[in-house]
């Protein structure tokens, strides 16, 4: 998908809700540098200080937004970034556009970061021959996961289950609780009926063969070695080929190639949100009529 499109998936409620509450944390009481900078017109131009994938632009603009500036982007989301880069031009009074320039720039530093890492972990598997999808997690920053996730999609990876209402999601803790693989899956049929798939965490070939002949609908091979996830895959499909098969727990951009095969339809790595490390930007203002150049790099 273009990711230009994806803004649509972002409701605009949603969207200032969001932008709203990461500006109160930042400034819940008088914000006193605004006495110093005054209320003037002001402008400020966005430069990437690292490459990646640039994502993240409807959270920007949702908060500077808020606090009545105005953006406009040089390059579009999903964007190769190679630095330094003229990003983004932000107007407005002075004291507005500097409250919402560190939530802004995080905003769009932790978004750029995860795309990246998306992107390059279906890089690795497209360069492996393989066509399956890769995913996320749950795995995400509490409050920040619809960031994460938008992320994950300008990246080119999948998000997975947005929330626990997404899927029907057995996991081994949930075995245990109900007394087994079988009655497990068995009352995840009945609560998910038919407008939910149902996805069953297994450790061994034993545990996956039950869930699929429970009626899962996909099985998860969690922490499986290459060497030992592909033979299990392969007896898996051989008896139930209409069975999904994921793969996770420790996979890492490194060693991603060797869980790639022709049995597996999903990977899916925690990394991509836990670990992805964030882009560098910065926001320099400059005087109205004068060209914008950055500082040159140390």
């Amino acid at each position: 998908m273009d990711p230009e499109g994806l803004a649509l998936l972002l409701p605009p409620t949603t969207l200032a809700a969001l932008a709203d509450s990461w500006l109160r944390e930042d400034c819940p009481g008088p914000n006193h540098a605004a006495l110093v900078t005054g209320a003037a017109p002001s402008q400020a131009v966005l430069w990437a200080k690292s490459p990646g994938v640039l994502a993240g632009r409807p959270f920007f603009d949702a908060i500077f937004a808020r606090v009545n500036c105005q953006v406009s982007w040089f390059l579009p989301e999903g964007s190769k970034l190679v630095p330094v880069a003229r990003v983004a031009e932000v107007r407005g009074p002075a004291h507005c556009l500097l409250l919402g320039e560190r939530v802004a720039l995080n905003t769009l530093a932790r978004c750029s970061g995860v795309a990246s890492a998306a992107a390059a972990a279906v890089e690795a598997t497209r360069e492996a021959g393989w066509a399956g999808h890769v995913a996320g997690t749950r795995k995400t920053t509490p409050g920040f996961r619809l960031v994460e996730k938008y992320g994950l999609l300008v990246g080119g990876a999948k998000a997975h289950r947005y929330d626990l209402g997404g899927l029907v999601m057995v996991k081994d803790n949930h075995v245990v609780a109900a007394g087994g693989v079988e009655k497990a899956v068995r009352g995840a049929r009945q609560v998910a009926d038919f407008a939910l798939k149902v996805e069953v965490e297994c450790g061994s070939l034993k545990e996956a063969m039950e869930a699929a002949e429970a009626g899962a609908d996909l099985v998860l091979l969690d922490n499986f070695k290459p060497e030992e996830l592909h033979p299990t895959a392969a007896l898996l499909k051989a008896r139930f080929p209409g069975v999904g098969v994921e793969a996770s727990g420790g996979i890492t951009l490194v060693n991603l190639p060797r869980f790639c095969g022709p049995h597996i339809d999903v990977i899916s790595l925690g990394m991509l949100t836990q670990a992805a490390p964030a882009l560098d930007f910065s926001l320099k203002l400059f005087a109205e009529g004068t060209a914008p150049v950055y500082p040159a790099l140390p």
